[in-house]
């Protein structure tokens, strides 16, 4: 038995392939975890509105000296009936060549900031899509604001809408917006990536929106990549207690009165395969733990086996600082330092997805 293995069963995490022989019955088995994790975790993720309309204000082809098209967009929506919408924003670098692209959930917004290094970004001829979590619906426990105030009912269900379903929510209209720029955007190659509670948010669009070939999730932790059976630093309970929006009631009762829950972290990064997943830790960031965020990706190997692909190739063993792991299907990398996403981060998976496309 390897080292990581022995690592992955002293964990004791549910098996996600219980029950599993071959790729069709998987993909029957992502279905019964969509509703699972909408059931005892996230809780529901709204439907596809019934109508999508975007305006878009004047393009500025001047960006970033020249090198790219900036647009500022609201994307609005139609469902049961009621109008609402939300701000975006499109930079696009010049050119007849379809790019690749990223769908990013920003903390902040604009046109850079410290966590969007947008001009290098559009520099190695990535498309960026980007909208502020906030702008869809505020980061607290205020349901009466953005977009929850439409698609969230009551909280009062065990399985209402969370705060990171809303937001994931938001990642995948964004990317119904990308899927109409067939002609300047490679839609096989558009990747979601958040950081942080975002990164978790990240890991739930990709789960449940196949359009996402590269599924990035940055320090995302608890509740995100790490595996919570054996994990050091934040855990299910103190999430629960200090950011109960960001999970449906049924989670908040379960993780606060310690019951076992019938998954792991696993999970939810299992939606995502055959795709491929990203996981990016840092050493010092305890509270999200890199180790069991590293366990997260390898579990995911007998999921990619299924497909004939690879998963995660490593060594057998916890990774060291400034090791990239990405020969496999499924990536990990871990650097130096504390919880952020750097300008070192964005390249890093710009380099993985350029190596993944042959560049």
């Amino acid at each position: 038995m390897s080292n990581v293995q022995k690592l992955l069963d002293e964990r004791n995490i549910p098996d996600v392939l219980k029950g599993v022989k071959t790729k069709d019955d998987f993909q029957k088995k992502q279905d019964k975890i969509r509703k699972l994790l909408a059931e005892r975790q996230y809780g529901e993720i709204p439907g596809k509105p019934d109508h999508m309309y975007v305006e878009s204000g004047e393009p500025y082809k001047d960006f970033a000296a020249g090198k790219a098209t900036r647009i500022k967009h609201t994307l609005g929506f139609e469902m049961d009936g009621k109008s609402f919408s939300f701000p975006m924003m499109s930079v696009i670098p010049n050119g007849k060549k379809k790019c690749p692209a990223f769908v990013y959930i920003d903390f902040n917004g604009g046109e850079a900031n410290k966590y969007m290094p947008t001009e290098e970004i559009v520099e190695r001829g990535f498309a960026l899509f980007t909208f502020c979590y906030n702008d869809v619906s505020s980061d607290d426990n205020n349901f009466k604001n953005g977009i929850a105030k439409y698609l969230v009912k009551s909280r009062r269900k065990n399985t209402a809408t969370s705060k990171i379903a809303l937001w994931a929510w938001a990642a995948m209209r964004v990317m119904d917006y990308v899927e109409t720029l067939s002609d300047v955007i490679d839609l096989d190659n558009v990747a979601v990536i958040g950081h942080s509670r975002l990164g978790k948010t990240a890991l739930l669009a990709g789960g449940f929106d196949e359009r996402f070939k590269y599924v990035i999730s940055n320090n995302s932790g608890c509740c995100g990549a790490a595996i919570e059976s054996g994990k050091v630093g934040e855990t299910y309970k103190r999430i629960s207690e200090v950011f109960p929006y960001w999970f449906c009631p049924a989670f908040n009762r379960d993780a606060q009165a310690g019951n076992p829950l019938p998954f792991d972290q696993n999970f939810l990064m299992s939606l995502s395969v055959p795709r491929c997943v990203i996981v990016g830790s840092a050493v010092e960031d305890l509270w999200a733990d890199p180790t069991s965020e590293f366990l997260g990706v390898a579990s995911l190997e007998g999921a990619y086996k299924l497909y004939g692909m690879r998963g995660l190739v490593h060594k057998d063993e916890v990774p060291a600082p400034r090791t990239v792991l990405d020969e496999g299907d499924a990536v990990y990398y871990v650097r130096e330092g504390t919880h952020f996403l750097s300008r070192h981060d964005w390249n890093t998976y710009m380099d993985i997805i350029e190596k993944k496309l042959g560049k």
